[in-house]
């Protein structure tokens, strides 16, 4: 973890030296901005990247709470973050029908993939669909790890398991870690288990897990981010202008060129591919 983190001070500092015209602006009114966050971007180590950024640009000073998107969305809805950055569509669109955000912009999108022991117990590697590998998973009775708690990876996995046909509450193979990404992954490898996960936070924590992908590709799996800003409207002592500040960042043109360049380097591919140019009904969002 040490060499990770120095591997990602080291990317941070070069883009923000490579990026040292920029100059920074004054002092905002309402210097402190409360970002609510998936814990995939956290735990990938993109924030690392452009947090530090964001903040030398502008003289905002966030204060980053990663949870699940779930929570980020509550966190939301009760006025305690001022800026999400989250990946449940549906239910983003239901925060933003109940008037709970005010913007809501496209950032980027990478995948979902099922992961789990080499061995393959269950023989879900290669299956044509994520559902149809859940479904052997079942009939299996191969331990699956969940994240349990509301986060977009799960509320993915249970729609998943819905198409599957399948109802893994109460199941003895079925393990809920009430954790985030990084947690659950580290929890499947230890019990040579199955789970979901976003592809970025696998290959982040890849080298200290004993657990390969085997089921990718899928429609389905398609993971989309959004920005969205808490509605001063309903909070009016939020910090909307640091939020859209915040938002505007991540959709600019040379933010979305360095979402397109994270990973390469260290991965051989990208970890997150940049969207604010492309419309959800283009990229296949729900």
């Amino acid at each position: 973890m040490a060499k990770m983190q120095r591997w990602l001070l080291g990317v941070s500092v070069a883009l923000i030296l490579a990026l040292g015209t920029c100059t920074k602006a004054p002092t905002p009114t309402k210097p402190t901005l409360i970002l609510a966050t998936t814990t995939s971007t956290q735990d990938s180590g993109l924030l690392d990247v452009l947090v530090p950024l964001f903040e030398k640009q502008t003289g905002y000073r966030v204060k980053t709470v990663a949870v699940g998107t779930g929570a980020a969305l509550q966190m939301g809805r009760d006025g305690n973050a001022d800026v999400l950055l989250v990946h449940a569509p549906a239910a983003e669109k239901e925060f933003m029908e109940a008037g709970w955000g005010k913007d809501r912009f496209l950032v980027m999108h990478n995948d979902f993939v099922i992961v789990g022991p080499g061995a393959d117990p269950a023989g879900i590697r290669g299956s044509p669909t994520a559902a149809e590998a859940f479904r052997r998973i079942a009939a299996a009775s191969a331990t699956f790890i969940s994240r349990g708690d509301a986060s977009g990876t799960h509320q993915l996995e249970l729609k998943l398991w819905d198409k599957a046909g399948i109802d893994p509450k109460r199941q003895a193979w079925y393990v809920e870690s009430g954790q985030g990404m990084g947690a659950t992954l580290t929890i499947a490898s230890e019990k040579n288990a199955y789970t979901l996960t976003d592809r970025a936070t696998y290959l982040a924590y890849r080298t200290s897990l004993k657990l390969e992908i085997l089921v990718e590709g899928d429609p389905a799996l398609l993971n989309v981010y959004h920005v969205i800003t808490v509605n001063p409207e309903k909070w009016p002592k939020v910090n909307y202008e640091g939020a859209l500040a915040f938002a505007r960042f991540l959709i600019d043109p040379a933010t979305q060129e360095i979402i397109g360049r994270f990973g390469v380097d260290r991965f051989g591919q990208p970890l997150f591919y940049p969207d604010a140019n492309k419309t959800d009904e283009e990229l296949g969002s729900p």
